[in-house]
């Protein structure tokens, strides 16, 4: 008879995609009950009752369990967790409640931010979102930055509300192909917001949890400056997010981007890489001046053992198409702001590899005189070009 350890152990690479963590360390294998024949009958617990990627579950413990030796065939059971399992769950991950399923179909989170304010962030979020999607990628932006948000005016959104639908989940907003989801949609244009830390929590959780993102590759966050409250909720509730890091080349915003690269340590959120933004200007004859000076950018990702994705330029038509709403990487993707955009939009495309699709295997009839076959596999991964 098959080891129950074994199969437990086979079970880790099971990922449950909201939580980031295998199913085993997270305890939701209720139970396992390998027989004498080879069929092995697997319970596994889900956080809601309607789980949304309850047929990934299905899948990935089918195949994980099938690959074993002497396994004929699984079948995969589900329960719901009781409310003290749920608790000690919510304990175990260091968050105050679970996800419900609207950022189940989100691949990856990259949280971008330094620790001041007035190097390029969100300029540089709106269009790096714009880039991945002419990549083909299906992007959405959540504009975090609850005191300074810009990312409405740089799609040219306003202050458009959005749409709730049936579920009672907020719809965001697309503009470019890119959804965008801001405090900006619910406040009058430009207003003010005067929120204490409590408030922005229960904000930035509603962001996250209660709007339909859908299936996205890419979620990108627009963090405000600093390493404060909204820095700590996201690092609380998206524990296995990547935090991208930009700086502008001189040494002062070098050592304050160093804070924030500091603070994400602290919080365990991955490093992703460093952006240097601002990197030179560059005139409309191409003429290339180092306002900043150079090689802060480096400095800082060899200090952190981390990539430098990318030194941006500053150019005029950067900041103008900024303010008018169409990110420069559709407008004018020749302008090298542009292009250096478009090769750190390439650069994390390859940091962050699609998973294989795993196709199914239709199962034919053997003849009448042949003799009887072994039992076919759920699913086989195939490398796509």
């Amino acid at each position: 008879m098959i080891d129950r350890d074994a199969i437990r152990k086979a079970l880790e690479v099971v990922i449950d995609p909201e939580l980031h963590r295998s199913i085993v360390e997270l305890d939701m294998v209720r139970s396992i009950e390998p027989s004498a024949n080879g069929v092995v009958d697997v319970t596994v617990s889900l956080t809601p009752p309607g789980c949304p990627i309850k047929g990934h579950f299905q899948t990935a413990v089918a195949e994980a369990v099938e690959a074993l030796e002497g396994v004929t065939h699984v079948n995969v059971y589900f329960d719901v967790l009781s409310d003290s399992q749920k608790a000690a769950l919510q304990q175990k991950l260091g968050r105050a409640s679970l996800p419900a399923g609207a950022l189940a179909q989100v691949a990856n989170v990259l949280c971008i931010g330094s620790g001041k304010g007035g190097v390029g962030k969100s300029t540089l979020t709106a269009n790096l979102a714009a880039a991945l999607m002419g990549e083909g990628k299906r992007v959405g932006v959540l504009d975090a930055d609850v005191w300074g948000y810009s990312i409405p005016r740089m799609y040219g959104l306003g202050s458009t509300r959005p749409d709730v639908s049936a579920e009672r989940k907020i719809i965001p907003l697309t503009a470019h192909g890119v959804r965008v989801m801001s405090i900006g949609f619910f406040v009058e244009e430009d207003a003010a917001v005067v929120w204490r830390g409590p408030m922005l929590h229960k904000a930035l959780t509603q962001f996250l949890q209660d709007v339909e993102w859908g299936a996205l590759d890419y979620l990108l966050v627009d963090l405000p400056p600093g390493t404060g409250d909204v820095s700590m909720t996201l690092a609380q509730l998206l524990p296995q997010a990547q935090f991208l890091i930009v700086t502008t080349p001189q040494p002062t915003a070098q050592k304050v981007a160093r804070r924030a690269a500091h603070m994400a340590d602290k919080v365990a959120l991955e490093i992703g890489g460093v952006i240097e933004n601002m990197s030179s200007f560059t005139t409309p004859s191409g003429e290339r001046f180092t306002i900043f000076g150079e090689g802060g950018g480096k400095e800082l990702a060899d200090e952190l053992d981390v990539p430098l994705l990318g030194r941006v330029p500053l150019t005029m038509p950067l900041r103008e198409q900024s303010d008018g709403g169409v990110p420069l990487v559709i407008e004018d993707p020749d302008d090298p702001a542009a292009q250096a955009i478009h090769q750190i939009a390439r650069g994390l495309i390859a940091m962050t590899p699609a998973a294989l699709p795993v196709l199914p295997l239709v199962e034919v009839a053997p003849a009448d005189d042949a003799p009887p076959a072994s039992p076919k596999p759920v699913g086989m991964s195939l490398p796509m070009a």
